[in-house]
């Protein structure tokens, strides 16, 4: 018999993401209940628990994944933590919804694989954008053969991102292609079907070992060519898009990681050409029915531990052929 509880939910940190990926959109999943907190500055998570109605603050990381009250843990720490505190709450009994990139490298995601393994506990990799109905229906038009024989595809993500942010920072494994680059890399695995190898990439580097920028020139299984650009340099503009081509037909995609601020699909064929949106939740809201479905053993979770080494293992693909380290803690 499914499990028919509510999960609570523990919140290690106070991230910035927080409020968007979880505490709103839970609010439209009854399922969950957002119960506890624990930040690195107790002040902070008491002002965040106060501003965003969470009951419960925990003097430490330790005592809310060993919380009896708090059944799942959602962790949005800085990447390089992701692999030590993920790892500490599935041993102390936790199922676990970790922030993308799973970790800091693919090492780090087969260990917690395995951990997830051995305990039997659920591991999910936050990639929101595959829970859209817009990801469903971008992933039917390619994979349906409307577009003939697929030639080449595209995807790119580039934003503007203060440079005091710890995204600049090694120690805390960031990185253009950890934050930005992980998105499209996984939409052109996810949307083909087809797994990728990077060929060639080319990084433009701020602080030392850190991307700030960076092209990469992929082949898909079946030989296709895909490329993926990401950067988030002072100069980026703000732009997510998608674009995939056939012999008998292109797609243009605005918009797949937040569809609901708005999106836009652009088919082209001998038909002529034809526009759409998708209505849907928000990404976040959709993941975390997801996420429950999972948990009451409902349905498979996708972006799982065991897939989350594979998107890993061509992030870190792509730092080596850049010259860059894979990132690590």
């Amino acid at each position: 018999m499914a499990d028919q509880r509510r999960f609570r939910f523990g919140v290690i940190s106070a991230a910035r993401i927080v409020p968007n990926a979880l505490i709103d959109a839970a609010k439209n999943v009854p399922e969950i209940e957002v119960d506890a907190i624990a930040a690195r500055d107790p002040a902070r998570a008491r002002e965040f628990a106060k501003q965003h109605g969470i009951a419960r603050v925990l003097a430490s990381y330790d005592d809310l994944i060993n919380d009896r009250n708090v059944d799942v843990i959602y962790n949005p720490l800085p990447n390089s933590l992701h692999c030590e505190w993920t790892i500490r709450a599935l041993r102390a009994g936790k199922p676990v919804l970790c922030e993308k990139p799973l970790s800091s490298n693919a090492r780090e995601a087969e260990e917690m694989a395995r951990v997830a393994d051995d305990t039997g506990l659920l591991l999910g990799e936050a990639f929101h954008y595959h829970y859209h109905p817009l990801a469903n229906r971008v992933r039917q038009i390619i994979q349906s053969g409307t577009l003939g024989r697929l030639a080449a595809v595209e995807g790119r993500f580039t934003v503007p991102i203060p440079p005091d942010n710890i995204r600049y920072d090694w120690s805390l494994a960031g990185g253009a292609t950890m934050d930005l680059g992980c998105y499209p890399l996984h939409m052109i695995h996810h949307f083909t079907g087809r797994a990728p190898k990077v060929v060639s990439a080319l990084a433009k580097t701020g602080p030392e070992q850190i991307d700030v920028a960076m092209a990469a020139e992929l082949q898909l299984e079946g030989g296709v060519p895909a490329k993926m650009n990401c950067a988030m340099s002072q100069d980026s503009p703000i732009a997510v898009t998608f674009a995939a081509k056939g012999d008998r037909g292109e797609l243009h995609v605005l918009n797949p990681l937040a569809p609901q601020r708005g999106n836009r699909i652009t088919l082209k064929t001998s038909d002529g050409e034809k526009q759409e949106s998708i209505a849907g939740e928000s990404t976040f809201t959709c993941q975390l029915r997801a996420f429950v479905a999972a948990l009451r053993g409902d349905a498979k979770f996708p972006t799982d531990a065991r897939a989350g080494i594979g998107n890993m293992r061509i992030i870190d693909e792509v730092y080596r052929a850049a010259g860059l380290r894979p990132r690590a803690t």
